[in-house]
C-alpha cells in the first residue's frame, strides 16, 4: 500500500502562523503537523508515501528529507501552481500503480486506516471516503450514504436547512488508481468539488466510513489551538513529547526547569528550554524547543514556538508567540494574540486581545498596539513625530488610522466645536481626508474642509475664526511614498506635546467619544477664503511702495497650492513674476533632495538670465522657501534667517 500525503496548501486563514512557512510545518506540540501524519501512516505499516508540494516546497523537503528520521521512504512531487486536491494526485499519477491512501498533512487524526483500507476493499469500491461525524457540519462538506455505506449525496459547506447529516468528508481516501483517469492533467481539479460528484452521477462505486477516531481540520487559528487543547486532554492517540511528570507535565530532554516554577498542568515544556525561578506556566501551555521564559514571566493556555525569549514579568495568556521572537520586560500579551516569528516585541509593550502581528515586526517599548501589524514595519509607541503623524502610504498611514485617529482627536475638543481641514492635490491626501472628516464628525466635530490649500491658508482660518484647531494632510515633500498629518491649535501653531498625549490616549484605548444621531457634525465649505487670506497679507505691507518698485520675480511652485493664490498676490501686487511648475498636480507633491537642488539651481540660472530682483522656491507644502538673490546666488538657510530678523526688528 502506497500513500499521497497532500501538503501543497498556503493556510491563508492561519495567516501569520503560515506566512513565512507552508501549513504541514505549523507545529503541534513542536513537532510540524505533517510529522504525525507520517507516523500514522507507519503505525499502519504504509512507507512508500509520495508528498506533493507547491507553497514553499524547500522548507518541507528540508525538514523531512526521504522519510528516515520517521521511518518512511519519502518522495515528492512538486507543482508549479496550484492543482486542487486532484489535481495534485494526478502529478504522482506514476508512482500510483495499485490501491493507495489519500491523506491531508495539515490535519491531525488517529483514524484506524487499517480498518478504512479492509472496509474499501470489502466493498469493492473506487474511492472511500473517511468520515467523521461532528457537531458544526457546516463549515465541511456533507456526506449522505446509505446503510450499506455507498454514497447517495455530496452537500459542499451546506445552510443548516440544508443539513441531513453530521457525516463530513475529512480529505481521507482509499483510491484505485483507476480513478486517476478521470482526473484531467496539468489542471485545477477538486476531489469534493468536481471529481466525487462526477463518479457519483456516473455512477461509480462511492463509499463512505464513518471512522471513530480523531479528526481536527486545522483551518484556524481557533482550531489551532482547540488541536493542543484536545492533545493534552488526551482526546486523540496522540503521546506528548518528553518524560511525564507529576499533573500531566511533559519535560524534554536538556531541558531546565526551577524546581521553584509553578506549573499546572497539562502542560508540555521542549527540549533543552529554560524556566527560571518565580515563572509560572499554567494548564494547556505548550513551550518549544530552545525557549527561554526567564523569571517572574507568567504563560497562560498559550503556544511558544522554538527558540523564543520570554523577558522577565511579561504576562502571555491565551496568545501565540512564534519561532525566534524576542518579548523584553514587562510585555503584556492578551488572549487571541498571534505574533509571527522573529518579531521583537519591546519593554512593557501591551498587544491587545485578538491582534495579529506578521513576522518580522518590531513593536516600540511601551507601545499599545490595539490593531494588527501586516504593512507596517513596527507597532509605535508615539503616534507623533517632528512631522505630526507620518509614514508610508497605505502602510503606516491606512484609511483605518485615519478615522480612529481623527476620532481620537475629535474627543479631546468639545463638542459642536469646529477645526479647519485640508489637504495637499496628492491621491493619497484625496483618500485619507474624507475618512479623517468621517472621524471628526462621529464625534460631534464640525469641518470646515478647504480641499486643496496650503497649511498657511488653514493656519491663518484657525487665527481669524473660531475654529479650535485644524488638520493638513499632505505627501511629504521630500518622499512621494510618506505622508504627513499636521495638527493645528487654536492659534494655529502645530499642537503641543500634551495635546499630542491626549490624542494618542484616546487612539491607544479606543476609547472614543459617539455622539447621538442629531449631535453629528456638519461640513462646510469656506467661501472666498483664497481672497480673504490675501487681503490680509495686503493690509500688512506698503502695497503703495511694492506697487511702484515693479519687482521681477521669478518663483517655483513645485506643484504645489500656493500656485492657487500666490499668482493673483503678486498681480496686485504690480510684481512682473515668471511662473514654473504653477499648477497643482497630484502626481508631483513630492521631490527628493536631489530633485529640489536641481530645481533651486535651475531657478537660479532663469534670475540670472531675465535679470531678476529675486527668485523664490517654495516647495508643495507652501511652508518652506529657498531665497535666490539677483545675480542668482542661493542664500543658505542661516542668511534667510538672519535677513528675516533684520527685517523684523528693521
Amino acid at each position: 500500500m502506497k500513500a499521497v500525503v497532500m501538503a501543497g496548501g498556503e493556510g491563508t486563514r492561519l495567516r501569520p502562523l503560515t506566512s513565512n512557512q507552508p501549513k504541514p510545518m505549523v507545529p503541534i506540540l513542536n513537532k510540524p503537523v505533517m510529522g504525525y501524519i507520517l507516523e500514522l501512516l507507519r503505525e499502519h505499516e504504509i512507507v512508500d508515501i509520495v508528498a506533493t508540494l507547491q507553497f514553499l516546497p524547500q522548507i518541507i523537503k528540508n525538514y523531512f528529507g526521504k522519510g528516515t528520521d520517521f521511518g518512511v521512504h519519502l518522495h515528492y512531487s512538486i507543482e508549479d501552481y496550484p492543482l486542487g486536491t486532484a489535481g495534485s494526485v494526478k502529478e504522482a499519477e506514476d508512482f500510483l500503480d495499485d490501491t493507495f491512501i489519500v491523506i491531508s498533512g495539515d490535519a491531525l487524526t488517529d483514524f484506524d486506516l487499517t480498518q478504512l483500507i479492509d472496509f474499501h476493499k470489502k466493498k469493492g469500491a473506487l474511492a472511500t471516503i473517511a468520515l467523521k461525524r461532528v457537531e458544526n457540519p457546516l463549515e465541511f462538506g456533507v456526506v449522505i450514504t446509505e446503510e450499506s455505506g455507498k454514497i447517495e449525496r455530496f452537500l459542499e459547506k451546506p445552510s443548516w436547512g440544508q443539513v441531513f447529516s453530521d457525516t463530513v468528508n475529512t480529505g481521507v481516501y482509499v483510491l484505485e488508481p483507476e480513478i486517476l483517469k478521470h482526473i484531467p492533467k496539468a489542471q485545477a481539479y477538486d476531489f469534493s468539488k468536481d471529481l466525487f460528484p462526477l463518479l457519483l452521477e456516473k455512477g461509480a462505486p462511492l463509499y463512505g466510513c464513518i471512522m471513530n477516531g480523531y479528526w481536527c481540520d486545522i483551518g484556524n487559528y481557533e482550531q489551532y489551538m482547540q488541536a493542543h487543547r484536545d492533545v493534552l486532554d488526551l482526546k486523540a492517540k496522540i503521546q506528548p513529547p518528553g518524560v511525564r511528570m507529576r499533573e500531566n507535565v511533559w519535560i524534554g530532554d536538556g531541558a531546565d526547569v526551577d524546581l521553584s516554577v509553578d506549573i499546572t498542568g497539562p502542560v508540555v515544556i521542549g527540549q533543552n528550554a529554560k524556566v527560571e525561578p518565580g515563572a509560572e506556566l499554567d494548564e494547556y501551555s505548550v513551550i518549544g524547543n530552545n525557549v527561554i521564559i526567564k523569571s517572574k514571566a507568567h504563560i497562560h493556555r498559550s503556544v511558544v514556538w522554538d527558540n523564543a525569549y520570554i523577558g522577565t514579568q511579561c504576562h502571555v495568556h491565551g496568545a501565540l508567540i512564534g519561532k525566534n521572537c524576542d518579548l523584553k520586560s514587562g510585555v503584556r500579551v492578551e488572549e487571541g494574540v498571534v505574533v509571527g516569528d522573529d518579531s521583537v516585541i519591546g519593554d512593557n509593550a501591551v498587544i491587545s486581545h485578538d491582534v495579529k502581528i506578521y513576522p518580522f515586526k518590531r513593536v516600540d517599548e511601551g507601545a499599545v498596539v490595539n490593531r494588527n501589524l501586516i504593512w507596517e514595519s513596527r507597532g509605535i509607541r508615539k503616534l507623533f513625530g517632528s512631522k505630526g503623524v507620518s509614514g508610508l502610504i497605505n502602510i503606516d498611514i491606512t484609511v483605518d488610522l485615519a478615522l480612529r485617529l481623527a476620532m481620537a482627536y475629535g474627543t479631546t475638543l468639545k463638542k459642536d466645536a469646529s477645526v479647519v481641514i485640508s489637504q495637499d492635490a496628492s491621491r493619497a491626501s484625496k483618500m485619507i481626508k474624507p475618512a479623517m472628516v468621517a472621524g471628526l464628525k462621529s464625534t460631534g466635530v464640525n469641518c470646515s474642509d478647504l480641499r486643496i490649500a496650503p497649511a498657511s491658508l488653514n493656519r491663518f482660518l484657525i487665527q481669524t475664526g473660531n475654529e479650535m484647531g485644524g488638520i493638513h494632510i499632505r505627501t511629504s515633500p521630500l518622499d512621494q511614498q510618506s505622508l504627513e498629518i499636521n495638527f493645528f491649535d487654536s492659534y494655529g501653531i502645530d499642537i503641543n506635546e500634551s495635546v499630542q498625549r491626549d490624542i494618542e490616549k484616546y487612539f491607544y484605548r479606543q476609547d472614543y467619544r459617539r455622539v447621538f444621531f442629531n449631535e453629528i457634525g456638519d461640513t462646510k465649505f469656506p467661501q472666498k477664503a483664497i481672497e480673504i487670506y490675501r487681503d490680509s497679507l495686503l493690509k500688512a505691507i506698503d502695497v503703495a511702495k511694492v506697487r511702484q518698485r515693479r519687482f521681477k520675480v521669478v518663483i517655483d511652485y513645485a506643484f504645489g497650492s500656493v500656485s492657487l493664490l500666490m499668482p493673483h498676490l503678486l498681480q496686485d501686487l504690480n510684481c512682473d513674476v515668471i511662473g514654473l511648475s504653477g499648477y497643482a498636480d497630484e502626481d508631483k507633491t513630492s521631490m527628493t533632495p536631489e530633485q529640489y537642488n536641481e530645481a533651486t539651481h535651475h531657478l537660479a540660472r532663469i534670475v540670472n538670465t531675465f535679470k531678476a530682483d529675486f527668485g523664490l522656491m517654495i516647495d508643495s507644502g507652501g511652508e518652506k522657501v529657498t531665497i535666490v538673490d539677483n545675480r542668482g546666488r542661493v542664500i543658505d538657510e542661516n542668511s534667510a534667517l538672519h535677513l528675516f530678523v533684520y527685517l523684523t526688528c528693521k
